[in-house]
């Protein structure tokens, strides 16, 4: 019976697996195409990782929208921190921490002396948080450095099969996904979950205008960071940053990261060997997110 399902599969052009063998794990999806186009500011391409960065408006506001691909985003999306209650850094500096970085953005919100808006119900002094990441659970590179038990989670994780947001769940479950890295802002940042919206209505923070730094997940593979500037306008709102989404593009979830002074958008062109600001990056951050290819070991 397999002989003659073998001289099949050969007259189809495909492979049998041996007897006992695992069949090839699928392919990852191709970069997807997007019916909202603009200008190409800057894009790179490689085998494991390609990006597109278009530059357009939105309400008078200059915004870039980044289209990434990576083959393994588990693999191929790094964080790169500032030290645990020590100091912040340029995106910049810690982006050049990142071997073959090719793009990177601002990642979570943090606490300072400058905004000491700890939630009441986050144990200890204030001061305990200093210069740390928002959220009640904070893991680096696999290592847990906060976990508040009793308080829910709101941020993004990165699993297995790529970026993840929660948006209320335990510590307890979010642990449970063995994630490497999260990234956190204020709980109420999820913003969509497929074409639901999370964002508080009358929020006052979702209802100024603002530079945001905004990510989506398009799916396993495929990614949109919306950069929104303040050049020609303030910035946008939350609101119309969905507005943005909803109108244009598909998404499994949309989620804030931080912003304002903090927003930066950083992009190195193949063969370079340094990073340039497409947007922002002046300020010190806490962390970044950043884009790298599959090295060639593990490609």
């Amino acid at each position: 019976m397999r002989r003659i399902l073998g001289l099949l599969l050969c007259l189809l052009g495909l492979a049998l697996p041996a007897l006992g063998e695992e069949a090839p794990a699928a392919e990852s999806f191709p970069p997807r195409e997007y019916d909202f186009t603009h200008r190409a500011y800057r894009s790179y391409d490689s085998e494991t990782l390609k990006y597109r960065i278009e530059t357009f408006t939105v309400k008078g506001c200059r915004c870039y929208l980044t289209k990434v691909w990576m083959q393994d985003p588990a693999r191929q999306i790094r964080k790169a921190t500032s030290e645990w209650k020590k100091n912040i850094k340029l995106p910049k500096e810690m982006a050049a921490a990142v071997p073959g970085a090719a793009l990177a953005i601002n990642g979570s919100g943090y606490w300072s002396p400058v905004y000491p808006d700890v939630p009441e119900n986050y144990p200890g002094a204030v001061e305990d948080y200093f210069y740390t990441p928002w959220g009640s659970l904070t893991v680096t590179d696999g290592e847990v450095f906060r976990n508040l038990e009793e308080l829910p989670y709101c941020g993004l994780t990165l699993e297995a099969d790529g970026l993840h947001m929660y948006t209320g769940e335990s510590t307890e479950k979010v642990l449970s996904a063995n994630p490497s890295q999260t990234w956190c802002f204020r709980d109420a940042c999820p913003m969509l979950r497929g074409t639901e919206v999370l964002t508080p209505e009358e929020w006052p923070f979702a209802e100024a205008k603002a530079r945001r730094t905004v990510i989506a997940r398009a799916d396993r593979n495929n990614y949109l960071i919306l950069s929104v500037s303040n050049e020609g306008r303030a910035g946008l709102t939350l609101h119309e940053v969905n507005e943005f989404f909803l109108n244009h593009l598909e998404t499994e979830w949309v989620y804030d990261l931080d912003g304002g002074p903090s927003s930066a958008l950083l992009a190195r062109r193949k063969g370079a060997r340094k990073m340039s600001r497409i947007m922002g990056g002046g300020a010190k951050d806490i962390d970044i997110m950043a884009f790298t290819e599959l090295p060639e070991t593990e490609n």
